[in-house]
């Protein structure tokens, strides 16, 4: 979401970082530059200016002049200040007792009926029971949406079809909840395509017989200041506690995530990365902040993998590389788990230096390509994925055809592949016993 962003900045500081010392004009025109990059990416305009007033006093002080890094300490300053904009992270709140009840409020498109199902699953995880609720009744196939969600998830959906009120839903649903002893309930409740003072007023009346634990309501981020403009009549109107960003894993512009807390003066709490139903995350300004100046986000990736971790497997792999007997069969399941992770470019955003680099060279990772490695190493037996040495020429077309690729690129494959071995070979220097080579063991040494 914050690529163009990301980029201006990092370009702003670079200009610093081949200045020796730093004058109040240099901090000057790149202030410039991050001032323009913020409002280009739609962030709101007072938001911007204290922004850059906070950031240009802190920059031209003393100790920031004296530096031996003052480029760096510039960089450090607008970290810490993004993560202030962010504001502080902000879990869900959770009733004192049982059930706690969350009310998803928004305009219809921002996804909010699959924002439902991905809330209901993380809590799931979590070992919760929860209750989706289906109080919709103006969009009839928002109420279909959530029943096919739910049943898909294997989560309870609490619906009376367009009949009855959204008010008396969601009483309904409570009682429903006391006897499925559900911990938690997830009230769907109606969008429009713009506010109107009809769809206020239920809202309000939901609210005040429900009494919910958090009122939090959807925003998409690729609406940007509109998303902002949501927020303030909400939270004057309804009153909630907190936003759910939908759709930052698209082309947006990220003013909206820069821009609603200041504004609101509401946390974000989640963050919708995706279209899988697992495709939701916590917000973490400090990991935000993080991403838009490239510095990646690796806990956000080794939280992701600890999901899928399987310590029995992930030991077996390790006993395979050590001992360099890795092979295909144990690439593809590699790559399986990879793809378990989220998209590929998301991934490797995440790795510090990697985004930028990747932009600067034009060089985009398809989820294409994983698909054609796949198709060529499931159109192998379980003997050549055991050995690959043994698929000679004709083997190759007969895998090219079965995959539906050319021969040029099962050669590359196997060649990459091959690559690949030697270099374990090299880091370990086995000779079938696991032991380390000499120069492997030396460093290890030092190190004791």
């Amino acid at each position: 979401m914050f690529e163009t962003l990301s980029d201006r900045l990092q370009a702003a500081f670079q200009r610093l970082s081949a200045k020796g010392r730093l004058e109040e004009t240099d901090v000057d025109e790149a202030m410039k530059e991050v001032r323009r990059a913020l409002l280009e990416s739609d962030v709101n305009f007072k938001v911007v200016k204290d922004f850059i007033a906070r950031v240009r006093e802190t920059a031209i002080g003393q100790d920031v002049m004296r530096s031996l890094t003052p480029a760096q300490m510039v960089v450090k300053i607008v970290h810490d200040e993004l993560i202030t904009l962010l504001g502080e992270a902000a879990p869900l709140l959770r009733a004192p007792k049982a059930p706690t009840i969350y009310m998803l409020v928004g305009l219809q498109g921002a996804g909010k009926t699959t924002m439902v199902a991905k809330l209901g699953l993380q809590l799931k995880r979590t070992g919760q029971s929860p209750l989706l609720v289906a109080a919709d009744i103006y969009r009839p196939a928002a109420i279909h949406q959530l029943e096919t969600l739910g049943k898909q998830l294997n989560i309870p959906v609490y619906s009376e079809g367009t009949k009855s009120s959204p008010v008396t839903i969601c009483q309904n649903a409570l009682a429903r909840a006391a006897e499925l002893r559900s911990q938690t309930v997830i009230l769907d409740t109606a969008g429009r395509l713009h506010i109107d003072e009809t769809m206020m007023d239920e809202l309000v009346q939901i609210k005040a017989q429900v009494n919910p634990t958090e009122v939090l309501l959807v925003v998409d981020a690729m609406t940007g200041q509109d998303a902002v403009r949501v927020a303030e009549t909400f939270n004057t109107q309804v009153g909630i506690t907190g936003v759910i960003l939908t759709k930052v894993d698209g082309d947006a512009r990220g003013g909206a995530a820069l821009s609603v807390r200041t504004v609101t003066g509401v946390p974000i709490k989640l963050m919708g990365t995706g279209e899988k139903p697992d495709a939701l995350e916590p917000f973490y300004p400090d990991r935000l902040a993080s991403r838009i100046l490239g510095m990646g986000d690796v806990m956000t990736l080794i939280e992701r993998a600890q999901e899928e971790y399987d310590v029995d497997q992930a030991k077996a792999m390790e006993k395979k590389i050590r001992t360099a007997t890795f092979d295909l069969e144990d690439f593809l399941s590699q790559l399986q788990m990879v793809k378990k992770l989220g998209p590929l470019q998301q991934i490797m955003e995440m790795i510090p230096g990697m985004g930028q680099a990747m932009r600067q060279h034009d060089v985009k990772v398809e989820e294409d390509d994983l698909k054609h490695i796949e198709a060529i190493i499931r159109s192998m037996t379980p003997k050549e994925r055991h050995r690959p040495e043994i698929i000679d020429s004709s083997r190759r077309r007969r895998i090219a055809k079965g995959s539906g690729v050319t021969t040029q690129e099962v050669n590359m494959l196997l060649n990459q592949f091959k690559q690949m071995q030697k270099m374990m070979k090299q880091m370990g220097g086995w000779d079938g016993k696991g032991k380390p080579p000499r120069h492997i063991r030396s460093m290890m040494n030092m190190f004791r």
